[in-house]
């Protein structure tokens, strides 16, 4: 199962390259289960 459905982050951290690229709080982590990786990576390059 989803660990989402288990745990309730408080914060979120994106890592890319061994650093923080994004933070933010659960909404993140939504964001990145319903589209991915690849629209975070494109705002930071």
């Amino acid at each position: 199962q989803r660990l989402l459905d288990h745990i309730k982050p408080d914060v979120v951290h994106i890592m890319a390259d061994g650093r923080i690229v994004k933070t933010g709080g659960p909404e993140l982590a939504l964001e990145v289960e319903r589209n991915g990786y690849a629209d975070i990576l494109a705002e930071i390059a």
